[in-house]
C-alpha cells in the first residue's frame, strides 16, 4: 500500500537464525484478539504468516501473546526478536527500537449524514458548519489547522459524537478513518452516514502508522521485515489480508 514499486530492496539471508519469534497481546482486535475458541487471531497474526513466508523461515517463526507492560521486557530479556502490536513509532520509541517502515497508517476521515455528505474540496462546503471531533486528540488539532473556517464541537466520548451526528445535530464530524469505518459497517450507524472527502494523511498530527519493531541494535532485522512487507504488498496479498479485517475501506 506505501511502496514504491521501482524500488529495489535486498533480499536478506536469514539462514544462520535460529528462530524468529514475534511479540504480540490480546487486547488489539482486529489485529491481535483471541477468537471463541481461544486461538490467538487477527491481521497482524496473518501478517506475521506472510512476512515469514517471504523471508523463507516458516518453520522457524513462532508468535507468543503477553500483556502489553511486558512487550518491552520481554525482547529485551531476548524471550523474543520483535514486536507486531501497534507500538508509536517517535523519538522516544525510537530510542528502544529498530522499527521497520510503517504497513499500515491510520488517515483521518470526516464522516457526514449520506444526504449531506461532500465531496473535495470538503473545506469549501464545510465553512461555518458545525463538525464534531474528540476533545484534545490529534485530529481536533489537526481540524483547527486544517480546516480553520469550521465550528469545532468537542467530545470527551466517542458514542457521544456518534449520537449527535446521527441526531444532525452536526454536519459532521472528523476523527481515526479506522473507528469510523467499524462504527459506519456496524448496526448502531444503522446506515446513517458515510465518508465525505479524504483521506488524509499527516504524520506530524496522526503519527507515521504501525511498524514492526525490533531491538534498536538489530536494523538488519527491520531491513529483512522491510523486504518482505514490500514483496507481500507488491504480490497483493496485503490488499488481500486488509479487506479480510477491513471490509469497509477507510481510505
Amino acid at each position: 500500500m506505501f511502496w514504491d514499486v521501482k524500488e529495489r530492496l535486498p533480499k536478506p539471508n536469514l539462514g544462520e537464525l535460529q528462530r524468529l519469534r514475534f511479540l504480540t497481546t490480546t487486547d488489539f482486535p482486529p489485529f491481535n484478539y483471541l477468537d471463541r475458541d481461544g486461538r490467538l487471531s487477527g491481521f497482524h497474526i496473518d501478517l506475521v504468516r506472510a512476512i515469514c513466508d517471504e523471508l523463507g523461515v516458516a518453520d522457524k517463526c513462532q508468535i507468543q501473546a503477553m500483556p502489553w507492560e511486558q512487550l518491552e521486557d520481554a525482547l529485551e530479556r531476548g524471550r523474543g526478536e520483535a514486536i507486531i502490536a501497534g507500538i508509536a513509532v517517535t523519538e522516544d520509541t525510537r530510542a528502544k527500537y529498530a522499527f521497520s517502515r510503517p504497513y499500515l497508517q491510520f488517515p483521518a476521515r470526516f464522516m457526514m449524514p449520506r444526504t449531506s455528505a461532500a465531496t473535495e474540496p470538503v473545506y469549501e462546503k464545510i465553512e461555518g458548519e458545525r463538525i464534531g471531533v474528540i476533545a484534545g486528540s490529534g485530529h481536533e488539532r489537526m481540524l483547527r489547522a486544517y480546516f480553520p473556517g469550521v465550528k469545532v464541537v468537542t467530545y470527551t466520548r466517542q458514542e457521544w459524537l456518534y449520537a449527535d451526528l446521527k441526531a444532525g445535530k452536526l454536519a459532521g464530524a472528523f476523527g481515526d478513518g479506522m473507528r469510523f469505518a467499524f462504527w459506519l459497517a456496524g448496526s448502531e450507524a444503522s446506515g446513517c452516514c458515510r465518508f465525505a472527502g479524504g483521506p488524509y494523511l499527516a504524520p506530524e498530527y496522526l503519527g507515521v502508522g504501525l511498524a514492526v519493531a525490533t531491538k534498536v541494535n538489530d536494523p538488519a532485522l527491520a531491513a529483512a521485515f522491510d523486504y518482505a512487507l514490500q514483496q507481500i504488498a507488491l504480490k497483493g496479498r496485503f490488499a488481500e489480508l486488509y479487506l479480510r479485517y477491513f471490509p469497509v475501506s477507510f481510505y
